[in-house]
């Protein structure tokens, strides 16, 4: 683990350490982005090494085909019906949990599991930890049929929200537009503040065309926040608690070596 920059470090301790949460017999919601790949490897390794009988199901193609490569069990959400919990990563966390997500492009089918958890654990490096979320982009996933039009009522709608920019931008993927796995679209939201979370979140999702925001409200049970010298945090927000622990790193079958951003 010595060759791995601090900001890998962090993910790295942070997807570890929720190993704690993980129970044999549960059926996890495997997150999407660069911190949750850090957790699908630790978990397969993890469900290896403990023998454990685990149900794992995936927020996006992307996760679900590293997580068949590392040996999960992998299901749909609908043959697992309900999950005991979820462990995602975060582009932003705020002092109540409250998340942005959706830097990958996976926000709706993230937030549809995460929904559908017992709990949500979010593992994150310290830089994700913010007074206001808003500073990173806010992606919306729209339909493609009419989504110049969703565009402008978007904006229109911001003149009226508690935010300090209002940029929207379409996310291209090189010369093209981006596609999600469901084949719709991505806003992306430069908002720089968002004053009123809860209220940006509900107002945005009434406009025709949109499918659904990634701000993620009363969603989020844990945060656990990774450092590079090895500490890991844990802010549980329905016990009220803040833990610290130290992950001391060991060398391994180089499990990671193929991770990155």
């Amino acid at each position: 683990m010595s060759e791995l920059s601090p900001i890998d470090k962090a993910k790295f301790v942070a997807a570890k350490q929720a190993m704690a949460y993980v129970k044999d017999g549960m059926k996890i919601g495997l997150g999407s982005g660069s911190t949750a790949a850090w957790m699908v490897k630790c978990l397969g390794e993890h469900v290896a090494e403990q023998g454990l009988n685990i149900k794992g199901v995936p927020s996006s193609s992307r996760t679900a085909a590293l997580a068949r490569e590392v040996g999960l069990d992998v299901i749909s959400l609908d043959e697992a019906r309900w999950l005991d919990l979820t462990i995602d990563g975060a582009d932003e966390f705020d002092g109540n949990l409250n998340l942005l997500k959706g830097g990958g492009g996976s926000l709706l089918q993230e937030k549809i599991v995460a929904t559908a958890s017992d709990q949500m654990i979010v593992i994150a490096d310290a830089s994700k930890a913010v007074e206001t979320l808003g500073s990173f982009p806010l992606p919306i996933e729209v339909v493609p049929f009419g989504w110049q039009t969703t565009k402008v009522l978007v904006e229109e709608t911001l003149i009226g929200m508690d935010v300090l920019g209002r940029k929207v931008s379409l996310r291209m993927n090189g010369d093209a537009p981006f596609y999600t796995d469901e084949g719709n679209h991505i806003l992306d939201l430069h908002l720089n503040r968002i004053g009123n979370a809860r209220q940006l979140s509900l107002v945005i999702n009434q406009i025709p065309g949109v499918v659904e925001n990634g701000l993620f409200i009363d969603i989020c049970d844990v945060v656990v926040i990774g450092y590079g010298d090895g500490r890991v945090e844990v802010r549980d927000i329905n016990q009220g608690s803040i833990d610290e622990t130290r992950i001391d790193f060991v060398e391994t079958e180089n499990l990671f070596a193929d991770l990155s951003d």
